[in-house]
């Protein structure tokens, strides 16, 4: 049988250049359906990028019933911190340690000490007179607010709180998608793993899933020169989303020296309810902008840069 020659293409048909191959190249790549959901959905867990200074990179974030959740233990990192307060350790009635700094420490011992003080002259007055009705009174009314503080708690520990790729109070950030997923499989210790969908996660999970949503891609790197560039510079989208994952980065890796600059009231919370006004429009939109030109950019820009440091300190990168 004769071998059939290959066939070429019609000679009216235009052959494509460089050009015109990458730019169907970037139809193919736009026409991509996005990365399945499905799985994220089912284990409410969700990729994570993050950008610093020092690099980009991936990890996880979750939403839990405050709860539900085990903190991130911050006794390694804060040993290697030069810069951190001196400590002490107190023991609690349920001979449990506790670790405070030293002026939560010396409020807690004069707050206490006041507690007994008071203790010791109710005590006495009982012996004199036995109790009166104004102290039958107090200790209702002590009743009651021990029951609304216990309220206050249960409340508490039903708040839904934010919590990273974690390990020993440090954020795990990893350069490559496929590294990311390396470390999961592998078992490694890290703070993740105490929910219930993580075993589901690691068993399931490929590099390609790996595809954080827009909302979930974050660029710190750009909040202090952006800040830097003046008020008509100010990028409203970039800085309202550097101030959503800094709080819950905040709160997961326990830093309250971000999470008091945060805090309401504090002049960094009024640039992000001022940022927040402006984008709605109307009226509101209007007032915003007024407020937003009552703060200093150069006070701002500092804050930030001292938010992003403190951020920066705590991030264990991973290739």
């Amino acid at each position: 049988m004769a071998r059939q020659s290959p066939q070429r293409p019609d000679a009216d048909e235009p052959e494509l250049d460089d050009t015109d191959a990458a730019a169907a190249a970037d139809e193919v790549e736009e026409d991509r359906p996005p990365a399945d959901r499905a799985l994220w959905e089912e284990v409410r867990i969700d990729p994570v990028e993050i950008a610093l200074p020092s690099g980009t990179g991936f990890t996880l974030r979750a939403y839990r019933q405050a709860r539900e959740l085990t903190p991130t233990d911050v006794a390694e990192r804060d040993q290697d911190d030069p810069f951190l307060a001196r400590r002490q350790v107190v023991e609690t009635e349920d001979d449990e340690e506790v670790v405070i700094l030293d002026e939560e420490f010396a409020a807690l011992s004069a707050e206490e000490d006041d507690e007994d003080e008071e203790k010791d002259a109710k005590a006495r007055r009982k012996d004199k007179a036995g109790a009166s009705d104004d102290e039958k009174a107090e200790a209702e009314a002590e009743t009651e607010d021990d029951a609304e503080d216990e309220d206050e708690d249960d409340e508490a520990g039903d708040e839904e709180v934010p919590v990273f790729l974690t390990h020993k109070g440090r954020l795990l950030l990893f350069k490559t998608p496929e590294s990311l997923v390396t470390f999961i499989r592998s078992g490694a210790p890290n703070d993740l793993s105490q929910l219930d969908s993580w075993n589901e996660l690691s068993e399931r999970l490929e590099p390609a899933d790996i595809a954080p949503l827009d909302e979930d891609t974050y660029e710190l790197d750009l909040v202090v020169e952006n800040l830097r560039g003046g008020h008509d510079a100010w990028d409203h989208e970039l800085l309202i989303e550097a101030g959503e994952i800094a709080r819950d980065l905040a709160y997961a890796l326990r830093l309250p020296a971000v999470l008091d600059m945060l805090s309401s009231g504090s002049s960094l919370d009024d640039l992000d309810e001022a940022l927040r006004a402006s984008v709605n429009g109307g009226v509101g939109g209007f007032l915003g902008r007024r407020r937003l030109k009552k703060i200093g950019a150069q006070t701002a820009s500092l804050g930030w840069r001292t938010i992003v440091g403190k951020i920066s300190a705590v991030v264990d990168w991973r290739d």
